[in-house]
């Protein structure tokens, strides 16, 4: 995969459901704080490395921020650090909020 690919909400819950995909929330720490897609990790300058650490480049990696524009960015940089398939969730956070209120809020905070 040379350039990521848009995934929609839906097709994110489908995927993260099934233990397909690993989600990236790139939003600031208080509204990561505040509620997340459940699972998903913090991704920051500063925790991008751990990420690394901990995963493997050929699982896919679905991006999600606010509304689903500065993911896109952030998607092409993780292809472009080595994963092999990368997503940038249409409609970020809150579009997924929208969907699953009840999942916004995660008990893994």
């Amino acid at each position: 995969m040379e350039q990521f690919e848009h995934i929609s909400p839906e097709q994110t819950k489908q995927r993260l459901d099934k233990g397909e995909i690993k989600v990236v929330d790139i939003r600031d720490e208080q509204s990561f704080a505040k509620g997340h897609i459940p699972g998903a990790f913090h991704l920051t300058n500063g925790s991008i490395t751990q990420f690394m650490q901990e995963n493997d480049f050929d699982m896919p990696v679905v991006v999600c921020c606010y509304h689903g524009i500065s993911s896109q960015q952030a998607a092409q940089y993780m292809l472009h650090q080595g994963f092999e398939e990368v997503y940038s969730m249409d409609g970020g956070f809150e579009a997924w909020r929208m969907n699953y209120p009840f999942d916004a809020l995660s008990d893994d905070q």
